[in-house]
């Protein structure tokens, strides 16, 4: 006698071959649709002048107990020179082969030694971590939004220059301020020329143990300088 078919075995079959068939199948996901981050922007944007970046960069940097110091294109060598003279320090770290950094050397007094970032880190990692005080570096950009310098490190100014030394002095461009990420990244071209290395620093290096006691340079520069270069057009009075 021919036994009848178990019903629900068969279902059982057929819904396993169903999922299997549906897992091994191709799966194309539906493309989400990309955001308008321009379109988003340019309807939020705060149509600032120069002079109002440049006022909301500097009370962002100062909130977070960062320096700054207007100067001019003709003037920030003697400002730098008298800063570090009030800090008493010893010496500054230059970048091996750079336009600010000639010039700061033209004008160099004799109390003052100038380093160049001129060797590997591996020759001189001991001099650079106990005996530089200081370092100067030229940002690339800043953002007035979040107040940010961005930074582009270079084999003439390694990214060791801003992180190492116990005071960190930064020559920034006014005309070079951008209102926010996105204008920075779209200005300059982000997509097409993306650095290595892209720093943002927002301020001295800071950190909070559990007792919320604030301390500053724990894990890099705890003095950071910001020398706010406006063109030598400009009123006298910029310079601090």
């Amino acid at each position: 006698m021919k036994a009848s078919p178990n019903p629900t075995a068969a279902a059982e079959a057929q819904a396993r071959s169903s999922i299997l068939a549906r897992l091994r199948a191709p799966t194309t996901p539906a493309a989400l649709p990309l955001p308008d981050v321009k379109a988003w922007f340019e309807t939020h944007q705060r149509h600032e002048d120069s002079a109002q970046r440049v006022s909301r960069l500097r009370a962002a940097l100062e909130a977070v107990k960062t320096e700054v110091h207007d100067t001019t294109a003709a003037d920030w060598p003697e400002l730098l020179l008298r800063l570090i003279a009030a800090k008493g320090l010893r010496n500054l770290l230059i970048g091996s082969d750079t336009p600010h950094g000639a010039e700061l050397e033209a004008r160099q007094p004799a109390s003052l030694e100038l380093k160049r970032y001129a060797e590997s880190i591996d020759s001189w990692r001991d001099v650079l971590f106990d005996e530089v005080d200081a370092s100067l570096t030229l940002a690339k950009s800043a953002m007035a939004e979040v107040g940010s310098l961005i930074l582009w490190p270079t084999p003439q100014e390694p990214r060791l220059m801003s992180l190492v030394p116990s005071v960190h002095f930064v020559l920034l461009d006014v005309d070079t301020i951008h209102a926010d990420f996105y204008s920075a990244m779209s200005f300059e071209n982000w997509k097409d020329r993306l650095p290595a290395h892209a720093l943002l620093i927002c301020g001295p290096s800071r950190t909070a143990d559990i007792q919320q006691t604030l301390a500053y340079g724990a894990h890099g520069p705890r003095e950071l300088v910001v020398l706010l270069r406006h063109p030598a057009t400009q009123s006298e009075g910029a310079a601090a």
